[in-house]
């Protein structure tokens, strides 16, 4: 088990050329709607969406498409000088300063190559992966010869031999320093030192590492390896987290439905009951301030008890929220025998197997169509923006549901097994366009 790192020359934008260069950076392309995308195309001639998600076309084609326009974009850029490649390699130290419920927290990173591995003990994945976004990956790979976004892993060592190499690297200026939408401090520190490089290759030679976002990316890296004869492609750049650090922080990925024909409620609560839910309800009136307090009444319900049981929360309309707690776990362990139990007690797992996949009748294709099923980061106002889509009649039901724990994170990818999609949001993202690797 050895997880090989090493330092690159990472292209990265050139204040002389693009001004700020905050402004050229995005957040990873999974999370950019049509709406934001248009603002960051709006921030700089230069922002790095352009390449990683493209504008589409009426009259695209093989030849002309938003894959061939983010090839010509970073060959222009370079040739411009508006990317320009660093003198020397290095480690790159991400540090991410943020706060949440008025707490403060920071988050220690480090960008450098890693060797590809297929997934196994060395490299763990938790999440499965679509096709679609996978194959829309390679092609943007295979038009440019280059990664943009980052590849984000999980690895734990008590000592944390990395995070003070980075500390101290945090003291000299910031290669970039910039504050996003959402309130995020995101500063890259170049590690150069030999001495350095060597502390962090040798700490990370044997580590087991989990893939915390990113998933599609590095499937994508794997099979772009496969493809080629360039032996530069069997490394990857990826940024590596430490898991015993307090910035390291899970929130949860919320779930609304749509789309289910003859979909009734009522009908719904009994199914649920016959296949080994008890359901708890709060609330009874649309009014206003009786929904509110229905509805933390519900959120802290479904926090309290879901530190021993498999639950979930959920909203269908009229200012009633409901719990629904796993109290027979017969029909799960039927409907997934050959799942580890620790995966079989995962919330998210419950809600795919009995309640998407058995009484709503969903399957894999519509679980990744938004038309069907939507995943929503718990953001602030995230739970308030869901109840808004199914009071206005858009969408039938959101399901709330409690992070995944780091532990439980741990057990899952040590049985081998990956989580549902969605499974885990990381907060917060980690940007694009910070470093670049070409081929």
């Amino acid at each position: 088990m050895i997880m090989e790192v090493k330092p690159f020359k990472a292209f990265r934008f050139n204040p002389e050329v693009v001004g700020d260069p905050g402004r050229c950076i995005a957040p990873p392309y999974d999370v950019i709607d049509a709406d934001e995308r248009d603002e960051l195309y709006k921030k700089s001639s230069y922002n790095v969406v352009r390449i990683t998600k493209g504008k589409t076309a009426p009259a695209d084609d093989e030849q002309h498409n938003q894959y061939t326009r983010a090839a010509e974009y970073l060959r222009k850029w370079i040739s411009e000088g508006a990317l320009k490649q660093d003198d020397e390699d290095a480690i790159y130290g991400y540090v991410q300063d943020f706060e949440l419920n008025g707490v403060a927290f920071q988050r220690l990173s480090f960008i450098a190559l890693g060797k590809l591995e297929d997934f196994g003990k060395t490299v763990r994945p938790h999440e499965q992966v679509f096709e679609k976004p996978m194959l829309d990956r390679l092609n943007l790979r295979r038009a440019t010869r280059a990664y943009f976004g980052l590849v984000f892993m999980l690895y734990e060592d008590p000592k944390g031999v990395a995070d003070k190499v980075i500390e101290k690297a945090a003291k000299r200026q910031a290669l970039i320093d910039f504050v996003d939408d959402h309130g995020v401090r995101h500063r890259l520190f170049a590690i150069t030192a030999d001495k350095d490089i060597q502390t962090i290759k040798k700490m990370m030679s044997n580590k087991s590492c989990i893939i915390a976002d990113g998933h599609h990316r590095y499937t994508t890296g794997l099979k772009y390896m496969q493809e080629t004869d360039d032996p530069a492609a069997k490394y990857q750049m990826i940024a590596f987290t430490n898991t015993r650090q307090k910035g390291l922080v899970v929130l949860a990925t919320h779930r609304i439905v749509g789309g289910i024909k003859g979909f009734r409620p009522q009908q719904f609560l009994l199914d649920l009951k016959s296949h080994g839910f008890t359901v708890m309800k709060f609330g009874s009136t649309p009014d206003a301030v009786a929904k509110e307090q229905a509805k933390q009444e519900m959120l802290r319900a479904l926090a309290d008890i879901s530190r021993n049981v498999t639950a979930f929360g959920m909203y269908m309309g009229a200012g009633i929220f409901y719990v629904a707690v796993l109290e027979d776990t017969s029909g799960m362990n039927a409907t997934a025998p050959d799942k580890s139990e620790a995966w079989r007690a995962l919330d998210v797992a419950v809600l795919q197997k009995l309640v998407l996949e058995r009484l709503l009748g969903l399957n894999e294709q519509k679980m990744g169509n938004p038309e069907f099923v939507d995943y929503v980061k718990d953001m602030p106002n995230a739970v308030n923006e869901l109840i808004a889509q199914i009071d206005a009649g858009r969408k039938q039901i959101a399901f709330f549901t409690n992070p995944v724990k780091m532990e439980q994170l741990a057990k899952v990818t040590e049985a081998g097994e990956r989580m549902p999609h969605k499974s885990t949001y990381f907060f917060p993202k980690m940007y694009t366009g910070l470093t670049i690797q070409k081929l």
